[in-house]
This record gives structure tokens, sequence and C-alpha cells, in this order.
């Protein structure tokens, strides 16, 4: 039997991204400060919020985030916690907030952040499972949920409970950093440890006033920006590329995989590495 390994694209073995909420004025400022390094962020919106005068409007959405290569998700019409509200009123939260947001800026929007407490904390008899199933029924593709950081860097297990590695005032973040641009995931490194690695931090772009939170999350961005094993990429991007890896199709014997996607797909077999073109069928 044979170790495989997803690789992201140009053969990299670690992912960075971003997810901030609330589309507030700093978010503004904030995506700036990331294209200046070169990430990608998702920003998780309040549709509602957008038509209030401290929020994003319309334009700059557009311009300072889409414009930017990142990515615009939901976040609830309504800022209201899946896990406080009976189904038919988180239904409507979500998919208002999707029509609006998809009619605003006339594209497809499959990403979500849980407003507030999100699944954090249950009542009116609602459970996880009820609220996975209707966020598939929605297509969300996946949701970022919260409850604790999570510094072991492994790619979600459960989409709609998506965790992320830190919130950027997290007290040790920069020691996570460092433990992460350390990992060795090389060929040389033991086979059965070199499985892909992701480093999602997570906030609201607000909090930067205060603390000196502009100087810390610019030395966040710095620590992490131009690292040639590192694919610096959008929520929905990560989602995507992963699931077209598990869509690959292998022979019996492991000796030919077959790509049914519309993606070119990086892996890794037992320190060697292969990519496979759309439509193509590879022997390894």
């Amino acid at each position: 039997m044979r170790y495989r390994f997803l690789r992201f694209p140009e053969g990299k073995p670690k992912a960075v991204t971003f997810s901030y909420d609330d589309g507030v004025r700093q978010d503004i400022r904030f995506s700036e400060l990331l294209t200046s390094y070169n990430l990608k962020a998702t920003f998780n919106l309040n549709s509602q919020a957008l038509r209030g005068e401290h929020g994003l409007k319309l334009d700059e959405v557009k311009h300072y985030i889409l414009d930017k290569g990142h990515e615009v998700a939901i976040h609830g019409y309504n800022h209201r916690a899946e896990g406080r509200l009976r189904p038919i009123d988180a239904i409507r939260d979500i998919l208002d907030c999707r029509i609006e947001l998809e009619n605003n800026f006339g594209m497809i929007i499959r990403g979500m952040a849980y407003p507030d407490t999100g699944i954090c904390h249950f009542s009116t008899g609602i459970d996880y499972e009820r609220i996975k199933s209707y966020l598939t029924d929605l297509d969300i593709a996946y949701s970022r949920t919260l409850g604790g950081d999570n510094q072991r860097f492994e790619l979600p297990n459960d989409w709609h409970a998506w965790m992320p590695s830190a919130h950027h005032s997290n007290p040790q973040i920069m020691e996570y950093i460092d433990k992460f641009l350390a990992l060795d995931l090389s060929p040389k490194a033991y086979c059965a440890g070199r499985a892909p690695r992701l480093f999602y931090i997570w906030g609201h772009s607000y909090e930067f006033d205060k603390n000196d939170g502009w100087n810390l999350i610019e030395s966040i961005c710095q620590k992490l920006a131009n690292q040639d094993d590192i694919w610096y990429a959008t929520n929905i991007e990560i989602h995507d590329y992963v699931e077209a890896y598990n869509s690959l199709i292998y022979s019996a014997d492991e000796t030919m995989v077959y790509n049914p996607g519309i993606v070119t797909i990086w892996f890794d077999v037992d320190g060697q590495l292969y990519k496979i073109e759309p439509g193509e069928t590879l022997k390894i």
C-alpha cells in the first residue's frame, strides 16, 4: 500500500488563508494590507449591514475585496446564531443573505462563516446534524465555526464545522506561525507525517483599532508571506481544490489515476510529486 498526499498548486505542501467577519469599514485597510503581501482572505458579510452607514458599500466590496482576488461569503442576513434559531428562521437568514449577496455582485456564493455563537451553543431543540443537513440543502459548501483555536494545522474532516488555526489575537499566534513554517513536509520527512497543512487565521478587522492591532496583523502578514512552500488562497479555493483532489479515481492496484474534474491536481506518492490534468489518466 502506498502513501498518497494532497499537494496544493505547484506541488506546495502548505496553505494559508484568512477569514474576517461583518463587512466593517476597517476591511478596506485590511484588504489593502493583505493584497500588499499577496495574501488572500474571505470576507464574511451580513447583507443587511451593507445598507448601513457603518458597513462597506457595494462598490467598495467590489473594488477592495473581489477585484483584489479575495472572497465574499455569507454571514447571515441579520447575523443570527444558527444554534439558537428554529430551522425555518435560520434557513431564511442564510438564504436571504446568499440571494442578496449574489444579486449584488453577480456571482455564485457558496461559502459561509457562522454568525454570533454559530454552532457553539444550541437551544430550541436544534442540533449540529440538523444544521449541517439544511446547509447542505442550501448548497453551502463550507462554514467556519468557533469554539477554540486548533494549532494542528489540519484540513477539516467536516467542511460545515471548519475550525480555524487561531484568532489573530491569540497570545501564542507567533509561536504557532513559527511551528507552522518549520514543518518539514519534504520527501525526506517521515512518510506518514507528510500530510498537507493549513494555517487559518480569523477575526474582525475592527479589532485592529485597539491594543496596537494593526502592527500585530502586519507582523503576522509579513511573517507568513513570500514562502516558497505555501499556497495563499481563499476559503472557497481551498475547499474546491481539496474536493477536486478527493474526486481522483485510482485503479485497484494503485498504479493508475484518473482526474474526472476540471482542475489540475498535484499529489505526492511515496515521495514522488505528480501533476494530473483534467481528463487525464496517469500511470504512477
